[in-house]
């Protein structure tokens, strides 16, 4: 049977006491049994003081009560702070705090129209009709009514007279202005002497008081007369009444007989059978909970235990499963009050361990001999340290790593100094201690190879710890992927759990119409959702309810320290080490996502280390200026193994570093600068020591152009064999070139520059503007030496001539037949952004052919003074032909004989062509002077005869033949 909350004991009895009397007898009370509610979360204890009207502390400490109510209707809705009466005060403020709200219409109560009244309306009009009828047939009594008018006016005019002070709520004659009102003093003598007058007023006083109190006595006694029937009618009816209360007891105490019997024979053993229950299953919970004490007791040794294995993963799992298990199921046990802060220090002391361990570990794996094969020092254990990190978010342990990285890679270097320097027996160790000062004794060679030892190390410093940091990222990604993976299973649980409460609420409400207990649909129910989703253990949530002992539905409690919520999964790192994901985790996808890219940082940042520790070992021993001290064939192969490591090193790492890079790239500055002033000062050395003369071309350099033309721009090696004769010419493709010794060697020195460009493609674009300040160089001072005569105080020549300027234009043309060749070599190696910089070749170009058009003028110019000498002397006489002709054959046959040998036949005809212009320029000018015209006088033929004696002469010359010297526009016209 079920009874509502409200229902109270009842005391039960054998005896017909008197009426309102309680039960007193011991032996005869019968014990109130508590009724169970139809609907409660949990079933009750049987305490008789548990279910009362009053509210509860306990359950209705967060429920609304009327014990809540402060104001009623009446004073709320008659506000005093409103000016005025609204009529509406539903759609009204009246309060500082009313918000006008809109009521929504209930969903359970029809909506009453007009229509709905249709039928009372019909049923009642009858009766109207009937009652108007009666009205009209029984008149009022009119006498009595009157009557009792008069009566009430005549009682109201009596009142009336009363004093309105006699009749108010607060009258006191204690208070003075009261009294004054009542009784004035003007009534009463008060000098002492008692006159007629005083004494009259006081009793006329006294008698209008009297007749006040006879007045309301007569009104008392009136309102009593005319309600006297009720009152007799009260009294006669007092002896019935107790009649029907008497009778009502005895239906009442029936009624409490027949329930306690009830109560005896159908609810009694129920309930016993019910607190049986409850106790069995308090007890079970009590054994379970004395087991999973003496479980928790045994967490610290074991701790203990696992921390002396350097078990960190499984200690702090023991640790966090213990600290759950003592807030959800052993909350409040006085013997475990402290065992929790316990704890949290030994949790704390684990933390200080694990880094220490790591930091020990770091050092022993990146310290270890390099010459070792294996790559990855103790796997598991790197592993188990990494996982119990990430559990207790200690994500500065790169941090850790990254600085032992700094001191090994410092600690290589300076190994591997140590090592070379004791096995050179040149270096007294105990007359020079410093070890940068002992590097810095050791020749290159020795220091090369020094260099590769510590590059081939670093390598291998690199391979070691990339695979350390694939490990640790295989774990981080592995925690990313459980933590993906769990959402999704969170996902998919809360979808089922949705459709199973509402299955079980449909369930619930079936067994409570059945008459069944709430505590026995859940027993029932329970079992379903264990079968059916395993993966969910006891407490799997931490807003779970703990283990009550009232409950009689809940599971047994286990003592396994597995029932945490704690899940795990296996993945297997690149070395195949299983790794244990444990779903206590609580790091997000972001900050793991972020210490993924940290772990990639820190691989970068070891390559960084290594390259900037190689930096500062070339800059120790770049002091003294060793490095730019280095001949090309060395700082080319210095270049090339410091050009490998960086490629090593951006394979391994996946980046390529900058600083060495950016070392390299300033020796290679200093290099190319030193480079270029070397071949600059030797070019100079040799122009200031030219003599201008015509120099035999060695076999050498005659391979070295035959190599150009073959493509190859390289310097030949030397063939050994017979010793050949050195060439008159240098040959290049079919032409012949008369050069000087400076332009061989210039020309070895350009193929310098572009063979240092291949060895060295970095100083690419540096080379090229060396090579043209270079072209520029030699194009400036061989003019300053040649055409300006700088060569008379330089080499002490007595005259240029033009056997020097002839050969200074050859040499010229000789560079600007290469200058393409170099063009194109350095374009094939240039960016094509860096294209713009080939305009320099085309600027070279134009200097040297202004150079070379500066030279032919220079040769014209000295036969135009030439013939300005002579012909300004010449006079038409026998004999034919003339002195003047004569000289100017002679000097124009040393002239053919300097420059034919030098410059190819088509530039000594153009020459000549320009000289012959002149020369009729001048003859024409000193016939016109001399007033000779062609009339075929006598002397127009001594012109003509000395004219045809310097064109045969001209035209006898070699490479002459065929020169048109038309000398037709020598002569006037005829006037």
């Amino acid at each position: 049977m079920a009874s509502s909350h409200s229902s109270s004991p009842v005391p039960q009895g054998s005896s017909s006491d008197v009426f309102f009397k309680k039960e007193v007898d011991p032996a005869k009370h019968i014990r109130p049994v508590q009724s169970l509610p139809d609907v409660c979360p949990k079933e009750p204890t049987g305490d008789s003081h548990s279910l009362c009207v009053a509210p509860s502390l306990v359950t209705d400490q967060h429920r609304w009560t009327i014990y809540h109510s402060k104001v009623n209707l009446p004073a709320a809705l008659n506000d005093p702070r409103l000016a005025k009466r609204e009529s509406d005060f539903f759609t009204k403020t009246w309060g500082l705090d009313f918000v006008d709200t809109e009521v929504i219409p209930s969903f359970y109560l029809p909506q009453i129209s007009k229509e709905h009244f249709t039928v009372y309306q019909q049923e009642i009009s009858q009766r109207e009709k009937i009652h108007e009828r009666c009205k009209n047939i029984c008149p009022p009594k009119d006498i009595f009514d009157r009557t009792l008018l008069h009566t009430h006016d005549k009682s109201r005019t009596d009142l009336e007279q009363v004093p309105k002070i006699f009749l108010k709520p607060d009258f006191a004659l204690d208070d003075s202005l009261t009294f004054n009102s009542v009784l004035p003093w003007s009534h009463f003598n008060t000098a002492g002497g008692k006159g007629s007058r005083d004494a009259a007023s006081s009793k006329l006083l006294q008698e209008k008081l009297s007749h006040y109190l006879d007045i309301v006595e007569v009104n008392i006694a009136h309102q009593i007369s005319l309600r006297s029937e009720a009152f007799f009618h009260a009294m006669t009816s007092q002896h019935e009444l107790q009649d029907y209360l008497k009778k009502t007891s005895q239906a009442v105490k029936m009624l409490r007989d027949k329930i306690a019997r009830i109560d005896k024979v159908m609810c009694e053993g129920s309930l016993h059978v019910l607190r049986l229950a409850l106790t069995r299953n308090n007890c079970v919970k009590v054994y379970n909970k004395l087991k999973l004490m003496a479980t928790v007791h045994q967490t610290q040794p074991t701790v203990q235990v696992l921390l002396s294995t350097s078990e960190f993963v499984g200690a702090l799992d023991l640790i966090a499963t213990t600290q759950e298990v003592l807030q959800q199921e052993l909350q409040g046990i006085h013997s475990f009050r402290h065992l929790g802060s316990q704890l949290c220090e030994l949790e704390k002391l684990i933390d200080k361990m694990m880094i220490a361990e790591f930091s020990t570990y770091s050092h022993s794996d990146l310290n270890r001999p390099l010459e070792d094969d294996c790559q990855i020092l103790e796997e598991e254990r790197l592993v188990s340290l990494v996982f119990g990190l990430l559990k207790q978010r200690k994500l500065n342990f790169l941090e850790i790593y990254s600085e032992e990285m700094i001191l090994t890679a410092k600690n290589i270097i300076k190994q591997c100094v140590i090592n070379k320097v004791s096995k050179i027996e040149e270096i007294d160790t105990d007359v020079v201690v410093k070890l940068a000062d002992q590097m810095r004794m050791l020749n290159f060679p020795q220091w090369f190879d020094l260099l590769k030892d510590i590059f081939s190390k670093f390598t291998i410093f690199l391979q070691r710890v990339k695979a350390t940091l694939n490990i640790i990222h295989s774990v981080v990604l592995s925690v990313l992927d459980k933590n993906q993976r769990t959402r999704e299973l969170e996902e998919i649980s809360q979808q089922k759990n949705a459709a199973k409460d509402t299955s079980l609420d449909t369930e619930v409400a079936y067994l409570i119409h059945e008459g069944m207990f709430i505590s026995d649909a859940f027993s029932e129910s329970e079992l379903t959702p264990i079968a059916i989703d395993t993966t969910p253990q006891r407490n799997a949530s931490p807003n779970s309810e703990p283990c009550s002992s009232d409950s009689v539905s809940e599971p047994e409690c286990t003592t396994d320290s597995s029932s945490s919520k704690e899940q795990t999964s296996s993945s297997a790192t690149p070395g195949g080490v299983d790794i244990m994901v444990n779903e206590d985790m609580k790091l997000t996808d972001l900050e793991l996502g972020k210490l993924a890219n940290n772990i990639q940082e820190l691989l970068y940042s070891a390559s960084d280390i290594c390259h900037d520790r190689a930096v500062k070992f070339l800059m120790s021993r770049a002091k003294d200026g060793f490095l730019e001290k280095l001949n090309s064939t060395e700082f080319i192969t210095l270049s090339r193994l410091m050009e490998t490591f960086i490629l090593d090193t951006e394979q391994i790492c996946g980046r390529k570093s900058m600083s060495l890079l950016g070392a390299l790239q300033s020796q290679a500055n200093k290099f190319v600068n030193r480079f270029h002033e070397e071949r600059k000062t030797k070019l100079s050395l040799l122009l200031d020591n030219e003599r201008w003369k015509q120099a035999d071309v060695p076999a050498e350099f005659q391979d070295l152009v035959d190599s150009i033309s073959d493509g190859k721009i390289a310097l030949p090696e030397k063939k050994s064999g017979e010793e050949r004769k050195p060439a008159e010419v240098l040959i290049v493709e079919g032409q012949q070139y008369a050069v000087v010794g400076t332009v061989l060697l210039l020309i070895r020195i350009i193929l310098e520059y572009c063979q240092c460009v291949d060895n060295i493609p970095s100083v690419t674009t540096d080379m090229l503007t060396r090579l043209s300040d270079l072209l520029k160089y030699f194009n400036s001072r061989s003019c300053q030496l040649v055409l300006g005569a700088g060569a008379l105080q330089v080499v002490g020549l007595k005259t240029i001539t033009t056997k020097n300027l002839a050969l200074s234009s050859r040499c010229l043309q000789l560079i600007v037949h290469y200058i393409p060749v170099i063009r194109a070599h350095f374009e094939a190696r240039l960016q094509p952004k860096q294209y713009s910089m080939l305009r320099h070749f085309d600027h070279i170009t134009k200097d040297y052919h202004d150079h070379i058009a500066e030279i032919s003028a220079k040769l014209v110019a000295i036969m135009d003074s030439l013939f300005d000498k002579l012909l300004s002397k010449y006079e038409v006489k026998a004999p034919v032909p003339s002195a003047c002709f004569r000289n100017i054959c002679k000097q124009m046959a040393k002239m053919h004989e300097a420059i034919f040998d030098l410059l190819p036949e088509e530039q000594t005809q153009m020459l000549f062509l320009r000289i012959n212009a002149s020369y009729k320029l001048h003859l024409k000018k000193q016939l016109s002077h001399l007033n000779v015209i062609n009339d075929g006088g006598p002397q127009n033929g001594l012109v003509t005869a000395d004219v045809a004696f310097y064109t045969g002469n001209l035209q006898a010359l070699k490479g002459l033949k065929d020169l048109d010297l038309n000398m037709a526009e020598i002569w006037e016209q005829k006037r």
